[in-house]
């Protein structure tokens, strides 16, 4: 804004004329300052930094969209306008806006200082075209960030830091899913915050400050269902946190199963986080085995320490056996009184409540799920050739 305005002042200073730079769709973007008086649609456009749409097509009228020159609008007592000159911010054989000098026809378009009046003129359509491009693009690459290949991905997170776009540059990102999507695009976001919209709802990334804590996004969720009239059937999901921009389509699907979730168990709703879902992370999305990283829940991993592995054991027995202390401690052949220890650094560790159902059941599918997953491979579900059998 400092290039917009600074360009405003150079062109008032040499013409000695008060200077309106607007985009092409009329919205007032700088102004300079001057001691002469102010006719009303310049006073309306300051303070309302937007003219009418009657004020809009009365200017159009002369040709302004097609000018590529200095052009004359002449004044108009009775609605209060004065003769304007307008100069056409054009880049690339497009008009972006226009700088008006209120000249009362002083002005004079062959006037030698006009070469360096149109050359800024230029340069304001230069910046506005480079603005429209940039607030075009980051959606764009949003929308790369969703649904486009591992390629189209990681260009895309490439694009949003060479656009220096906050989400480039926060600790981790995560997205918000809002469904059904509001009829009219949300207002009041926090800078930063993209959006995306299709048939099944809104998407926003949404950047976060701290790569383990979603609270921002949750806050934003929130706010945005509280302005949405007659949101009783809208329900937004958070995904989780994720520190790799090319990641936030993992979010994505995170969120919508959230959302997913919510309508299944309306309790978890009308925010509902994916962090916060417990079992039903593992309901709606079981984790896929790889090679190099065993699937685990987050609620599983401190169990998975190899200095651990007693505190595994006991877990899972523990739930085998429905929390029944004597026959767990028989099983594991320990005394009770080591049970109860091992069964209190499994809650430490967790945040788990044992005594929970919710927390149990939790605990025990990611338990099992971390066992099947990471279980040898029949061989005649790898497509390898199996032992012969004999009939």
């Amino acid at each position: 804004m400092s290039d917009y305005q600074s360009l405003v002042d150079e062109v008032s200073a040499l013409l000695q004329a008060p200077v309106t730079l607007e985009d092409r769709e009329f919205t007032l973007i700088a102004f300079s300052s001057h001691d002469d008086d102010l006719d009303p649609v310049r006073t309306r456009s300051i303070l309302r930094r937007r003219s009418s749409p009657a004020v809009r097509a009365w200017f159009e009228g002369f040709g302004i969209a097609r000018a590529t020159g200095p052009t004359r609008t002449p004044a108009d007592p009775a609605a209060g306008i004065r003769a304007r000159l307008c100069l056409p911010a054009r880049h690339e054989g497009a008009v972006y806006g226009y700088l008006w000098l209120l000249d009362d026809g002083a002005v004079d378009p062959a006037d030698p200082r006009m070469t360096r009046v149109m050359t800024l003129a230029t340069r304001a359509g230069r910046l506005l075209a480079a603005d429209i491009w940039q607030a075009q693009a980051a959606p764009r690459a949003f929308a790369r960030l969703l649904s486009g290949s591992a390629a189209d991905r990681a260009e895309a997170a490439r694009t949003l830091g060479a656009l220096r776009h906050p989400v480039s540059a926060s600790a981790s990102v995560t997205v918000v899913w809002v469904s059904p999507a509001p009829q009219a695009a949300p207002t009041r976001l926090p800078g930063g915050v993209l959006t995306q919209r299709s048939p099944g709802g809104l998407a926003l990334l949404v950047p976060l400050p701290d790569p383990a804590e979603t609270a921002p996004a949750r806050t934003i969720a929130a706010g945005l269902l509280a302005s949405i009239a007659g949101s009783d059937r809208t329900l937004a999901g958070v995904g989780g946190a994720r520190t790799d921009l090319p990641d936030a389509r993992h979010s994505w699907r995170e969120a919508r199963l959230a959302v997913r979730a919510a309508r299944a168990e309306p309790r978890l709703g009308p925010v509902a986080c994916w962090d916060g879902l417990g079992a039903y992370r593992l309901i709606a999305a079981p984790p896929m085995a790889t090679p190099t990283a065993p699937p685990a829940d987050p609620a599983l991993l401190p169990l998975l320490e190899p200095a651990r592995a007693d505190l595994l054991r006991t877990a899972e027995t523990y739930l085998d056996h429905a929390g029944h202390a004597q026959r767990t401690a028989e099983a594991l052949s320990v005394h009770r009184q080591t049970l109860y220890y091992r069964l209190s650094r499994i809650k430490a560790l967790t945040g788990l409540d044992l005594d929970s159902g919710a927390d149990r059941l939790l605990l025990h599918l990611a338990i099992k799920t971390f066992r099947l997953a990471t279980a040898p491979e029949d061989p005649a579900d790898a497509g390898e050739p199996g032992p012969a059998t004999v009939d």
